[in-house]
């Protein structure tokens, strides 16, 4: 893990990156605060510092890029905060579903939708319904998102299957839960980055994050751009991933 500032080494984009990366996109409301905006104009520019990032995942090759966009927790905020986050979502699906589509992205959603307005879960459902074909990159969404409500909804599904007399309790394994989770095709995330400074998973990805390296930026996510996930993907390109095994031997 590493919190301190990090730049681009010289090389960074020609490592070979890692497959997914996932995002924590926090600090939109601390930008704003600092400058005297209102938390809504961070909002707003944290989706401009989503377009760059996206743009730069697809160019630097990364195969999956997941997003925390809303959290199953962000309910408790304001309703004015809500309203403006929802609309910022209903903005970039419109404006910005064409562009993905054109440049080979393809759209995934995980969370819980259940609940949510009728429009957004048509936006939603678009989004993935467009682009379910192309393979330049997966943008993973994660809207109204929490991975203990995920597990648990994995772990409804299976309960269900044993108490139907569908599966026997001695074939539940962490192998069979982790194939009812939100998007089981997709592989785990190699890097998870997190901006602001913060050094936290806040209910995101706990599962899938068990063998992740984490890379914790002090800027918040307004400003993060390409050179920042350069940096972390540097970081991510010293760390030796033993997946639990010894260290590989360095000398007889």
């Amino acid at each position: 893990m590493s919190n301190g500032a990090l730049s681009p080494g010289d090389g960074a984009a020609r490592q070979t990156p890692p497959r997914h990366v996932a995002i924590i996109m926090d600090g939109n409301g601390r930008w704003a605060s600092a400058r005297g905006l209102p938390r809504g104009e961070g909002h707003r520019r944290g989706v401009e510092a989503l377009r760059r990032v996206v743009r730069a995942a697809h160019e630097l090759g990364i195969s999956y890029l997941t997003i925390f966009s809303f959290s199953s927790e962000n309910w408790s905020r304001p309703a004015s905060e809500i309203g403006d986050l929802f609309g910022l979502l209903r903005r970039f699906i419109r404006n910005d579903l064409a562009t993905l589509h054109r440049d080979g992205v393809r759209v995934r959603v995980i969370g819980e939708r259940e609940g949510l307005e009728p429009d957004i879960r048509d936006l939603l459902r678009e989004a993935e319904d467009l682009t379910r074909g192309n393979s330049a990159l997966t943008l993973v969404v994660a809207f109204n998102y929490g991975s203990r409500q995920e597990i648990a909804r994995a772990a409804q599904r299976l309960a269900i299957e044993v108490a139907e007399g569908r599966r026997s309790s001695d074939t539940v394994t962490a192998e069979t839960l982790s194939q009812y989770l939100d998007a089981p095709d997709i592989p785990d995330p190699d890097l998870i980055i997190r901006t602001s400074g913060e050094q936290r998973l806040s209910n995101f990805l706990m599962w899938q994050a068990a063998y992740s390296e984490l890379v914790f930026v002090p800027i918040h996510w307004p400003d993060f751009d390409r050179a920042a996930l350069e940096g972390a993907i540097s970081e991510y390109a010293r760390r030796e991933r033993r997946f639990g095994g010894l260290a590989a031997k360095t000398g007889s």
